[in-house]
């Protein structure tokens, strides 16, 4: 059965679970460690890591934090932030990490999605693309790096395939536009980007509703929604989520 997996994302900072809006005003909302175990222990299928100020900040992820978070859940963990080699990833699959996300990395050097799908197996790469509206590009989306703060120039579509064919085993788009703001997920870029590759795409960035969820999945093509704002603030809990949509005829592991 190709189940459709509802995995809560940790934005961390300094050691903290923080939300924003946007990419910026960012509200403390936690310990990740803690959070995380909710999420595992309520259904939870993944749960994705992002230390997003340790790129911008030049340093690794925080290993504590993600060390602490391991110990404490039962469901696989994606990590990103801050990594840049094949030993960054290695430090962090050592840990216990299940799959591990390069954004600003594999753009500086696409060669490390290569090196780590070979050296690990694409099934634990899962290149983050994170992107704005940019009409000036084929498909209207740009590829964004260090925390969103730097266009690239690079279309976001055409990122996808390349990632894809260099070992990408996921793929994590995540629309800036509408990051946080609980408007729904941007449908057009992550329909653009899952009709692009063979590989699972999650979308990210904008859920606010329990509807918002089926659209990802049903008009946005996506094998995954990444949830925030409506988990961390207990808008909705992960059994409503995937009673809804086993409700609407998509098949969730309840």
């Amino acid at each position: 059965m190709d189940y459709r997996r509802i995995i809560p994302c940790l934005d961390v900072r300094g050691g903290r679970l923080v939300k924003g809006v946007n990419f910026v005003d960012l509200k403390d909302v936690g310990d990740p460690a803690e959070n995380a175990a909710a999420y595992s222990e309520a259904g939870a299928d993944e749960l994705v890591f992002l230390d997003i100020t340790a790129t911008l900040e030049n340093r690794k992820t925080l290993l504590d934090a993600v060390r602490r978070t391991v110990d404490r859940i039962s469901v696989p963990l994606t990590v990103g932030g801050g990594i840049s080699s094949c030993q960054g990833i290695e430090e962090l699959l050592s840990l216990g990490v299940a799959k591990i996300s390069i954004n600003t990395a594999a753009v500086r050097n696409p060669d490390l999605v290569k090196e780590a799908a070979d050296a690990f197996g694409r099934e634990k790469v899962t290149v983050a693309i994170d992107t704005a509206k940019n009409a000036d590009l084929p498909s209207g989306f740009e590829v964004m790096v260090s925390g969103g703060t730097k266009g690239t120039g690079l279309d976001a579509v055409e990122w996808a395939r390349k990632v894809e064919a260099l070992g990408a085993g996921t793929l994590l788009p995540t629309s800036m536009d509408t990051d946080g703001m609980q408007t729904g997920y941007d449908i057009a870029m992550t329909r653009a980007i899952a009709d692009a590759v063979s590989v699972p795409v999650i979308a990210s960035g904008g859920a606010g509703s329990l509807e918002h969820l089926y659209e990802a999945i049903v008009s946005g093509h996506a094998d995954a929604v990444l949830v925030a704002s409506i988990a961390h603030f207990g808008t909705y809990s992960i059994q409503e989520m995937k009673a809804y949509l086993a409700g609407r005829d998509i098949p969730v592991r309840l």
